[in-house]
């Protein structure tokens, strides 16, 4: 397993904070944990460790919403989002570190200016098969590379306006299928070593532990102070990965 020190100064929050937000609470800001993963090890590494742990989260997370889905979008949503993981199968394997970095930092940094520019939608939309499997494959594909299939597929479902609980069990079940079809091409990569599996097995009581944090957090914390919080980390952290992608692409 990873024995320094530093990796766990990063892996620990990353871990609980992808866990709270499995839990519902802060939606996008999983985004975070692999550009925050990436700055003490390497991007594949970290999406490595982390994806064991994410399954460990859906489950619980699946029995935190039970019953609570929208059965008409996951059936729009789910067929495009393996289309994506099956993209991301083949496109992450012929990437150099570098690149990875640089496309990690470019998406991290959109989410923010999405964040940061964008204005609530007031409309409520219908479901729709053409918006839905777009933004399901590209869900599909960041979720394969750096486990950031969040704010994608909120992007189809949040101007939807679905009732609370609904909407998160949705995201619960979506999620549960992307990351165990991931499972297989992570082992067919070769992803999973044993310094890997060794260092997830270390982290993974922190899964279980993030998601309920965020489940109990849903009704009791305004999350607004939360995302400024965690936007601006992102933000620094995807400055950060961005140049270090440009410096090891242009000076390859």
């Amino acid at each position: 397993m990873i024995s320094d020190p530093v990796f766990y100064l990063y892996a620990i929050p990353a871990v609980l904070i992808f866990g709270m937000a499995k839990g519902g609470f802060g939606g996008g800001i999983s985004v975070i944990a692999v550009p925050l993963l990436a700055m003490a090890t390497d991007p594949v590494t970290a999406a490595a460790i982390l994806l064991p742990l994410l399954v460990a989260m859906d489950i619980v997370a699946l029995w935190s919403f039970r019953g609570q889905f929208s059965r008409t979008n996951l059936r729009i949503l789910l067929p495009g989002a393996i289309v994506g993981v099956v993209i991301g199968s083949f496109g992450f394997h012929y990437l150099s570190e570098a690149a990875i970095r640089l496309l990690i930092g470019v998406i991290s940094l959109g989410f923010c200016a999405n964040y940061y520019l964008a204005r609530a939608a007031t409309e409520q939309r219908s479901p729709s098969a053409l918006r839905g499997g777009f933004w399901g494959m590209v869900a599909g594909f960041t979720s394969f590379g750096i486990h950031a299939g969040a704010p994608p597929v909120s992007i189809y479902l949040l101007p939807l306006q679905l009732e609370k609980r609904r909407l998160m069990g949705t995201m619960a079940i979506f999620f549960a299928v992307v990351n165990f079809v991931k499972l297989i091409p992570y082992t067919w990569l070769g992803e999973f070593s044993s310094t890997n599996l060794w260092t997830s097995l270390v982290l993974l009581p922190l899964a279980p532990l993030g998601v309920r944090l965020g489940y109990y957090l849903l009704h009791k914390v305004d999350e607004q102070w939360v995302y400024r919080l965690c936007y601006f980390f992102l933000m620094v952290a995807g400055g950060k990965l961005f140049y270090e992608g440009v410096i090891g692409t242009v000076f390859a």
